[in-house]
């Protein structure tokens, strides 16, 4: 199993601890990942990593789809897979509704689709062999139509764009691990129960592999969970942020009846939880909801309490990564003793 690192967190001003990311690349890991929602951008800070580090990898997990058109995604992954000597990994994203229509001010629309013609428009522009051009239900290219001069013509990369750069998927859905597993390379799954593979992901990405065909399978797909990782021996203490996260995520990201995170929290075994944390934190209790996360549901899907019991609970994430289930752990790991404590463990 590969160990990744969350380069940033979120908040009002941009915080990316280099010495800890740095820390990390002396101690093998393969990768470091940045994000974006309503505030800061991926790539921006992706490119910061990568000029500050040497041997890491750096991926965005995730850039938002509805956020850049696709040519100039591929534009700026071949941009930076050139600039950090190919250590560049490309992670995408739909993003909800919310965010989608009330922050970047365009049509959802139809999120799967858009993310299948996304990603061939990609690789098109990647491969060269001949001038873009795709018709499809959300992008034209040349585009035509109400506005347009008719003087678009297909065009051909003036950069060589590398077809190998991998190209990672977040979803819970399960329509989006399905198609995850059918064009992409790997896939980023939020809130991962380490022995729970053969319900929460099996069925959905193995039914991906099969409309993908050729073999495809967990050997060259990547599995990549999210993970927070916290040594303390304070564990309700140490528990409360990533209480507070799971709480914003399973409570307010989305509408009452459009939360994919909720939705996965009720696939989890959670629902009575997660129907409580959406009633409190939609009516303006946020630390009610906060207190709501069961230490059960942070503990199927984190790590946070002294050495002895993290150590205790690797077990079920080595045996994932014996099995093939899980191929890279991304932690979210604000100290220098848990990273050392992981790469002790799985590297």
């Amino acid at each position: 199993m590969k160990l990744a690192i969350n380069a940033l967190s979120f908040g009002p001003k941009i915080r990316i601890d280099l010495d800890l990311i740095r820390h990390a690349e002396r101690l093998g890991f393969d990768s470091a990942w940045t994000a974006e929602a309503w505030g800061n951008d991926a790539v921006t800070t992706a490119t910061w990593v990568a000029a500050k580090t040497e041997t890491l990898k750096v991926g965005t997990a995730i850039m938002q789809i509805p956020a850049r058109t696709p040519a100039m995604t591929a534009m700026t992954a071949t941009t930076l897979n050139q600039l950090s000597d190919g250590r560049f990994k490309l992670g995408l994203g739909p993003s909800g509704p919310q965010v989608v229509e009330g922050w970047h001010g365009v049509p959802y629309g139809k999120p799967l689709t858009r993310t299948r013609e996304y990603i061939e428009i990609i690789r098109a522009i990647w491969a060269r062999e001949k001038p873009l051009e795709y018709h499809g239900e959300h992008y034209e290219i040349p585009c035509k139509g109400k506005g347009t001069t008719g003087l678009g013509k297909p065009l051909k990369s003036i950069l060589h764009g590398d077809p190998s750069i991998p190209i990672y998927m977040a979803s819970i859905s399960p329509n989006g691990l399905a198609v995850a597993a059918e064009i992409a390379d790997g896939v980023i799954p939020m809130m991962y129960d380490p022995e729970r593979y053969a319900e929460l992901l099996k069925p959905h990405l193995e039914q991906g592999f099969a409309k993908a065909g050729g073999g495809k399978g967990l050997g060259s797909f990547d599995v990549m969970t999210s993970c927070t990782v916290i040594v303390s021996d304070d564990v309700e203490k140490a528990m409360a942020p990533v209480k507070a996260n799971l709480a914003q995520y399973i409570g307010g990201m989305g509408a009452r009846d459009k939360n994919f995170y909720n939705d996965y929290a009720k696939r989890m075994g959670f629902e009575e939880a997660a129907v409580r944390i959406q009633d409190l934190f939609l009516s303006g209790k946020k630390e009610e909801a906060i207190r709501a996360v069961p230490d059960a549901l942070v503990d199927a899907v984190h790590l946070v309490g002294p050495k002895a019991k993290i150590r205790d609970r690797l077990q079920a994430w080595k045996e994932a990564g014996r099995r093939g289930e899980v191929g890279t752990l991304l932690v979210g790991a604000p100290q220098p003793e848990a990273l050392e404590l992981l790469a002790e463990e799985l590297l």
